[in-house]
């Protein structure tokens, strides 16, 4: 396998500037997701990797070759895309050593090699098949099959798993898990959704607007995201945010909104003392919501009016109003409210998050 590095890469079309200035590092055997919304620039970064776009500007390493210069074909990459790209007139197995022919392999390691990834996925009983007669599950693995038996020394998937059911997608993605800690590949995976990503990948690019806006492990990430767009991008039901005035009383900070006023705890407000008098954007996520008592963590919880209730069986969704702010909360499944009825939520105070409203970088809580 192979490391895998970015240099200032950019790509223009005509006046769009899709990838701005993208460095990146992703190591031999690692797992890395690109996430982003549609027309981020993932996909484009993801071609450019592969050869099947030119890059305006920078440079792209794979192993110890810069490989601007060279066609797809000498990147000993595999790519699989988000359609199954299958010829219907072929078994499965001649889809999957349909490459390996092209490239002249003899017949018994062409063999070997297809059964060895069938193997792998599970689809030896397949191989006899036409694509129509597959399911689209099954269709994914043959298409990742036909990657596997490349051996290539990286793997970049496109969205692999947009056209399958939710099931299925479940279901794939631990198969593809699985698949990585089989194979020990290097892997740059394509997807728009924030759950592929935290689940599937060792780190997360998030990305926005041709730019990289975060990199890291998952729950680092999601626990501490670097701005609004990644707070509000990584998780589901994404991030609560409310349009706070920092005020100090009794030399305590506090965020105020219209019907709410929370107290920042002591610990916490050290760096958000130099906003007191400003405007700042409190984040909470849904789930750091929970319903409280009466008189239950004063300071920390406020009141609020059910719109709409969504129970989940494991737990239950609240959209609620509270002041001018649509909030949704996550709470446990015994909570028993209609809508519009007044509820008290309570909030976790060490799992709040403060942006600046001007350039919506998180404001560090700790010195």
């Amino acid at each position: 396998m192979a490391r895998v590095v970015l240099k200032n890469l950019n790509k223009k079309f005509a006046e769009t500037h899709a990838v701005k200035d993208v460095s990146l590092t992703i190591e031999d055997r690692e797992f890395v997701v690109l996430v982003g919304p549609s027309g981020c620039g993932k996909t484009t970064t993801l071609r450019m990797i592969a050869g099947l776009e030119e890059a305006t500007s920078g440079e792209i390493h794979i192993g110890d070759r810069r490989v601007n210069d060279l066609p797809p074909r000498d990147r000993d990459i595999a790519m699989v895309f988000q359609s199954y790209a299958l010829y219907p007139h072929m078994t499965v197995y001649d889809n999957m050593a349909f490459g390996l022919k092209m490239r002249k392999f003899p017949r018994r390691e062409i063999e070997g090699r297809v059964r060895d990834a069938a193997e792998i996925l599970g689809i030896q009983d397949l191989l006899g098949r036409k694509p129509r007669q597959l399911s689209g599950g099954q269709r994914q693995r043959v298409a990742v099959g036909r990657a596997i038996v490349r051996h290539p020394r990286v793997f970049l998937f496109d969205e692999p798993l947009s056209n399958l059911d939710a099931k299925l997608r479940v279901q794939m993605r631990v198969e593809l898990k699985r698949l990585h800690d089989r194979l020990q590949a290097t892997a740059v995976y394509v997807t728009h959704d924030q759950v592929e990503a935290m689940t599937l990948g060792d780190r997360v690019v998030v990305m926005h607007d041709g730019r990289v806006q975060q990199v890291g492990e998952p729950l680092e990430v999601y626990g501490a995201p670097r701005n609004r767009f990644v707070a509000g991008f990584i998780g589901s039901p994404s991030m609560n945010f409310l349009e706070t005035t920092v005020a100090e009383s009794a030399g305590a900070l506090y965020a105020e909104a219209p019907g709410i006023r929370l107290r920042v705890p002591a610990e916490r407000s050290k760096r958000l003392s130099a906003y007191t008098g400003r405007p700042v954007t409190l984040g909470i996520r849904p789930e750091d919501l929970c319903s409280a008592a009466g008189d239950d963590s004063p300071g920390f919880s406020f009141e609020a009016v059910v719109e709409v209730v969504e129970p989940l069986g494991s737990e239950i969704l609240l959209d609620v109003r509270a002041g001018n702010a649509s909030l949704v909360a996550r709470v446990s499944p015994a909570t028993r409210v209609k809508p519009h009825e007044k509820i008290r939520l309570a909030f976790a105070p060490e799992r709040i998050h403060f942006f600046d409203p001007e350039t919506e970088e998180a404001i560090p809580l700790s010195i």
